[in-house]
């Protein structure tokens, strides 16, 4: 039996070696199906891979309230022009610690992490780095999963008395102490010098990420206790002297009818985020819901604050990729469709003018089988070697598109073989009706074919 499935095999190259144009033109379908399959597998691949990071990057069952910022000059009616929400920043403190605290009672609520972002300059030994020192609590670790890689955690001294400690990201660490220990050592940011406890492990985060979750590269920050940045830093909810002086100066301008001047916006929020965990994702939007109310209510009318969910933002997005995908692994699906029927053509014009060929086989005793299984093996063989050329080229592909699109692909083992079997498989069902077609052929009107 095995001996007469070689000698049908060794039938089959022969013929396709005698006619290597066609058979390069029929595997050419095969081809451009394959490598499709694997180029969109791989940005499908990559578009997954790259939510479930972003997903990580925010937390998971996280809420994100922000401070929504408004300008000295906004309209009577407190309609800011970048924003279309009402807001009057004389009638509300802010986002406060006061409102974490409170948000800490809601029964859904795990863990309350609010923060304080600081522009400055880093200076070690001569050497400076424009950052951002951000004063957070321990929870904040807890809700994006950030580890530390050397050191310790702010203990519940340096909380309570805001000591000048501080966790510093893997681009600070590298950028200033390279080739040595920066536990214990010592680096200024603005007036104070803070003594750094320990290293984050690193978080490679990409641009896309930044932009679209509206994050910080979390490897350049400097992280210190809360009350390290309300004491020694700034507290936005006090009133100082400057605020004082440019509130009279602006009051001066406008009694004057002097045109007042294009100002930045004014940050009277004394948090700049503050990220709430909520205990189960089903619970997400009705703690959003009452969070609302909360706030609403504390800042006495006044929406000077939004609210987001960015984990169900990113299954949303996530779901419309695996939709488009989706679509995009059909049209595949199709190009080696369009393939397999290529084969089964071109077959079936193979066993027109071949009648003679197989009246010949038939007369020196082959069987119909035989026949059936030569055509099937050319079948086979024009669509395996169709789909390894299509590998090779799916694969270049996927590279192609990631370098020249900046789109993150991953090519699976999965995918490979899938195309691998599937371009077998095509080979074989389309090659079955040219294959019985050329065994019903009758050996004597065969040979008499012209």
């Amino acid at each position: 039996m095995w001996n007469r499935y070689l000698s049908n095999l060794a039938i089959a190259w022969d013929a396709i070696l005698a006619n290597k144009l066609r058979a390069a033109l029929t595997t050419l379908g095969i081809i451009f199906g394959v490598a499709a399959v694997i180029a969109m597998l791989a940005i499908g691949n990559g578009a997954q891979q790259e939510i479930l990071t972003q997903i990580k990057l925010v937390g998971v069952n996280n809420i994100v309230v922000t401070p929504i910022l408004t300008s000295s000059n906004d309209n009577e009616d407190g309609e800011n022009a970048g924003n279309t929400k009402k807001v009057a920043s004389q009638f509300s403190s802010g986002l406060t610690l006061a409102d974490a605290r409170s948000i800490a009672q809601i029964p859904t609520v795990t863990q309350v992490s609010p923060e304080i972002v600081i522009e400055t300059n880093v200076i070690y030994e001569g050497a400076a780095l424009k950052t951002k020192l951000v004063g957070i609590e321990p929870a904040y670790f807890d809700l994006i999963a950030f580890e530390i890689e050397r050191g310790r955690m702010f203990s519940d001294r340096n909380i309570e008395l805001g000591d000048r400690v501080c966790i510093i990201g893997q681009e600070i660490a590298s950028r200033f102490f390279a080739g040595k220990n920066p536990i214990g050592q010592s680096i200024k940011c603005e007036n104070h010098w803070l003594e750094v406890i320990g290293v984050l492990e690193r978080r490679n985060v990409s641009e896309s990420s930044i932009e679209n979750l509206g994050i910080r590269n979390y490897d350049r920050d400097i992280y210190i206790p809360t009350q390290t940045a309300l004491l020694r830093y700034r507290n936005r909810s006090l009133v100082t002297k400057s605020q004082i002086k440019r509130a009279d100066q602006e009051r001066q301008e406008e009694n004057e009818n002097a045109e007042p001047s294009a100002k930045t916006p004014v940050n009277y929020h004394q948090l700049d985020r503050l990220v709430v965990q909520i205990s189960e994702t089903e619970k997400l939007k009705s703690s959003q819901e009452i969070l609302a109310r909360m706030l609403n209510r504390r800042h006495n009318g006044e929406i000077d604050y939004q609210i987001e969910i960015p984990e169900l933002l990113l299954k949303q997005q996530q779901r419309t990729k695996s939709i488009f995908n989706l679509v995009l692994g059909v049209i595949a699906g199709i190009s080696l469709l369009v393939g397999g029927i290529g084969i089964m053509n071109i077959m079936l014009a193979s066993v027109l003018e071949r009648i003679r060929e197989i009246g010949l086989r038939l007369a020196m005793g082959a069987q119909k089988k035989d026949i059936v299984l030569q055509f099937m093996f050319e079948a086979v063989l024009i669509s395996l070697f169709g789909g390894i050329a299509g590998i090779i080229l799916g694969v270049v592909m996927a590279n192609v598109i990631a370098q020249v699109a900046e789109i993150p692909t991953i090519i699976s083992f999965l995918s490979i073989f899938l195309s691998f079997f599937v371009s077998a498989t095509v080979g074989l069902i389309f090659g079955i009706a040219p294959a019985r077609r050329a065994a019903k052929q009758d050996p004597i009107a065969s040979l008499r074919y012209e």
